[in-house]
């Protein structure tokens, strides 16, 4: 698979990523096995860049990274995760954004005994609390860097503004965003000028709208009770119907393009820029696999600009996420 870099710091990662979330969470049951099993394939396929978080299922997508690197070639990948979203004790859900200067070395390091690993590739601040100045949350994830416990810096959904003063106290290689087809507002416009000006790739992650997009879903039944996205918005009975029409029309043109609908619209993302970096999550190796043939497709101009009007922004049914979990972006 093609590489990509991250930004001016010269990290170079596989054109698409992995997202590592559901196979600990959030999509319906787990099975560890069976995300080994991906892993494994995406190595096989050339995937080096795979995203975690101490967040996803409270260490344990950490846990099972640190399981399956075990007596691997540390430099066979490249490894970011996350810090800054603390868990409420009593519900076991996200609670508080917690980015102070005091509790990053202490995520860092229950991030690195996790992974079994002395260092990390791409530490990110999963979010971001206004009421601590990045400056200082920065300052203290250079000191990480400084320490040797991790190579390069990233935010997730944060403002421009935001980036640029954080740029200002020590380099961002990478911003994480949600961008897709479904998804276009977050990153086009300042933000995408922003770290085209500073040369801050962008890391796309829910590339296929959270599964929507792949043709996953064709409806809410297909959703498990303990499936996540019977909470989101775009999921919801009064949005499906509507977004899975988008999809449709997506459908139409990737079989005139001889692909699925998620390889056109992962294909559709890399005809962005070679600074944008998909991480499409899976859990399955059918998936992986299709998710990756997407890196071969190349879009002429005209099929990029019909996907685009396939998909009209204001035709998207639904917010991105609920109501308390989109209090924590852009700030």
């Amino acid at each position: 698979m093609k590489q990509r870099r991250l930004g001016k710091s010269g990290l170079e990662v596989s054109a698409l990523g992995l997202g590592c979330m559901g196979m600990s969470i959030a999509y319906g049951p787990t099975d560890d096995a069976e995300a080994r099993r991906a892993l494994d394939r995406a190595s096989e396929l050339g995937i080096t860049f795979l995203d975690t978080a101490d967040a996803y299922g409270r260490g344990a997508n950490e846990e099972l990274l640190g399981g399956w690197l075990r007596g691997r070639d540390r430099d066979s990948v490249v490894l970011a995760t996350k810090f800054g979203l603390r868990h409420d004790a009593a519900t076991g859900r996200v609670g508080d954004v917690d980015t102070s200067p005091d509790y990053v070395p202490v995520a860092c390091d229950a991030s690195l005994r996790r992974l079994g690993v002395e260092h990390i590739d791409l530490y990110y601040a999963h979010r971001r609390d206004p009421g601590v100045p990045i400056e200082d949350t920065v300052g203290a994830m250079a000191a990480l860097v400084e320490a040797g416990k991790v190579r390069h810096l990233g935010l997730s959904e944060v403002s421009a503004e935001t980036l640029r003063t954080a740029h200002a106290v020590h380099p961002i290689s990478a911003i994480q965003l949600e961008y897709s087809l479904f998804t276009r507002d977050v990153v086009e416009g300042e933000m995408l000028a922003t770290c085209r000006e500073l040369d801050i790739a962008v890391v796309a992650y829910s590339p296929l709208g959270r599964g929507m997009l792949a043709g996953a879903v064709s409806s809410r039944e297909d959703l498990t009770e303990d499936d996540n996205r019977r909470r989101w918005p775009r999921f919801s009975a009064e949005n499906i119907g509507p977004n899975l029409d988008l999809v449709c029309a997506v459908g139409e043109l990737a079989a005139q393009m001889g692909c699925t609908p998620g390889q056109a619209a992962l294909a559709w993302l890399l005809a962005q820029g070679d600074d944008i970096v998909p991480i499409p999550g899976t859990k399955r190796t059918r998936y992986l696999e299709e998710n990756a043939a997407a890196a071969q497709l190349r879009l002429n101009p005209e099929q990029i600009g019909r996907l685009r009007q396939a998909v009209p922004a204001d035709a998207v049914a639904g917010a991105r996420y609920p109501e308390q979990a989109l209090r924590r972006l852009g700030h």
